[in-house]
């Protein structure tokens, strides 16, 4: 067998993912948020991309109306009206008659002005209120807002002056530099000793002081602390209330009769201790510079139709609009001298033609995507969500011809606004329970709510076990297993019934 060199050809088939196509998946799953973000980079960055600018909404026959009736009173009144003086007429010049029908006299309505060599205080000053009076355009009311004060902030400024010896000083910013977002003190005291150069003793006194600042509960090690801080603050924090916050794992068990063993208190005043604990604030931190939360703003809006069914539209509010100035590219690429500058000016065509026939087609496919999953969920739409469906992502694929991962890609951060309110797609797809005659599966999400509508409903003297939640469901046509129950109920957050038997007695003997 010889070895020689030669040339063959060769037909194959690949799937190439280019850098495009990324870029098109990529802005598939982007939030409206991170959308205008990312449109905006480009408007940015490619001088052929342009906003589209709205056109002024066309007025209402009430306002037409309203308009053609004020032109023609101006035009009725226009021989009644005095004809305008001239522009250097003043007050001065006028004559008396000019303020013969007023009782005061200017020197009563204006007693700071002197004449006319009176010197304005808000123009030495600086004020705006000032400017804004005389029609300038240097009035500056974001400086009159009040800002937003941060935890940090708002605790140094006391320290300053609970503190006068700059080393201690030192010692309680690092301490309240050290707070979390709720307001705890998360540090090892010996390790910040060493750290800092002093003794734990100092650092101890410094905590001390950190905890006397407001707000009350600041600076706390863990939540019995937090709690006995804001209780000494009220002056409440007698032996009992201070055994009650000694044992709140009790309390979170609602172990009723041994927490009035320890508190040696009756029912009544159990009952007014523990509604003085629940009105504490166990994260004091979070009342001083949170992040604001940004309002969800839905991607598609569902409205009922007169048919009887729903009408599925986009938010156009939640769609950038942007442009190809096919005009400016032809002008510069006239101008275009060299080939790096024709290069360039390709790309930037290039990239904003995808840009625009991207937005396009993601608008499109969420359009396509939320018709079908309102078509699926008709039911939860019209009764409730006791009527929501098992649905996955590949039902949905299958019925508009496209992959499952399109259709994730879609749901991540899209919302969608209804009759019953602002839910996210992902919402709407749960997993199904087998019904126990054979008939359709319930959905996850409906088979929750029969269980917090069974607790909710159950009486004092009777509360369900996780058992009988079993037996209920079954006979209400829902094949489940008791841990999934016990699953559900958890993930609720509602105790088991052990717990809410103590609860209910406990407010039935508080009542």
């Amino acid at each position: 067998m010889s070895l020689a060199p030669k040339l063959e050809f060769r037909q194959t088939q690949s799937l190439v993912m280019t850098p495009q196509l990324m870029q098109a998946i990529k802005l598939l799953q982007l939030s409206n948020l991170d959308l205008v973000a990312f449109v905006e980079t480009e408007l940015e960055r490619n001088p052929l991309l342009e906003r589209e600018e709205e056109p002024p909404a066309p007025p209402s026959p009430d306002q037409e109306r309203e308009a053609a009736d004020s032109a023609g009173d101006d035009a009725d009144g226009a021989g009644d009206r005095e004809p305008p003086e001239p522009a250097g007429m003043d007050a001065a010049t006028s004559g008396p008659e000019r303020t013969a029908d007023v009782d005061v006299s200017l020197s009563e309505l204006f007693p700071d002005d002197s004449g006319a060599g009176a010197i304005d205080p808000g123009r030495l000053s600086g004020d705006p209120w000032s400017a804004a009076a005389r029609g300038g355009e240097d009035a500056d009311l974001e400086a009159y807002v009040a800002g937003e004060v941060s935890l940090r902030d708002h605790l140094l400024d006391q320290l300053a002056l609970a503190v006068s010896d700059p080393a201690r000083r030192l010692i309680g910013q690092f301490l309240v530099d050290s707070l979390d977002e709720a307001g705890y003190l998360r540090i090892d005291i010996a390790a910040t000793a060493a750290q800092l150069g002093t003794t734990e003793a100092v650092v101890e006194e410094m905590i001390a002081v950190v905890q006397g600042l407001e707000p009350a509960g600041i600076a706390a090690r863990d939540l019995a602390e937090c709690l006995a801080l804001q209780l000494k603050d009220r002056d409440r924090y007698d032996p009992a209330m201070q055994a009650l916050v000694g044992h709140l794992d009790l309390v979170a068990r609602r172990e009723y009769p041994a927490l009035r063993r320890l508190c040696r208190v009756d029912d009544e005043d159990l009952a007014e201790m523990l509604a003085e604990l629940k009105r504490l604030d166990p994260k004091p931190g979070h009342a001083f510079g949170g992040a604001a939360v940004p309002t969800v703003v839905p991607d598609v809006v569902v409205r009922p139709a007169q048919d009887g069914g729903f009408r599925v539209e986009l938010n156009a509010e939640t769609l950038p609009r942007v442009l190809v100035n096919r005009t400016y590219y032809a002008t510069v690429a006239r101008a275009a001298k060299g080939p790096g500058d024709r290069a360039y000016l390709s790309d930037c065509l290039q990239t904003a033609n995808w840009l625009v026939k991207s937005l396009d087609q993601r608008a499109r496919t969420i359009l396509k995507v939320a018709t079908e999953i309102v078509r699926q969920q008709s039911a939860f739409l019209q009764h409730g969500v006791a009527h929501l469906k098992p649905l996955n992502l590949r039902t949905v694929a299958d019925e508009i011809g496209m992959h499952e991962s399109t259709v994730s890609r879609v749901t991540a951060n899209k919302y969608m606004a209804t009759t019953r309110g602002i839910f996210e797609l992902k919402y709407f797809f749960t997993s199904s329970i087998a019904a126990s005659d054979g008939g359709d599966a319930h959905s996850a999400e409906s088979v929750r709510h029969r269980i917090r509508q069974l607790i909710d409903a159950e009486p004092t003297d009777d509360v369900l076990s996780d058992d009988a939640i079993v037996q209920a469901l079954r006979d209400g046509g829902v094949d489940i297993a008791r841990r999934t129950v016990a699953k559900y109920r958890e993930s609720m957050r509602i105790p088991s019934s052990v717990e809410r038997r103590r609860e209910k007695r406990g407010l039935a003997r508080s009542g």
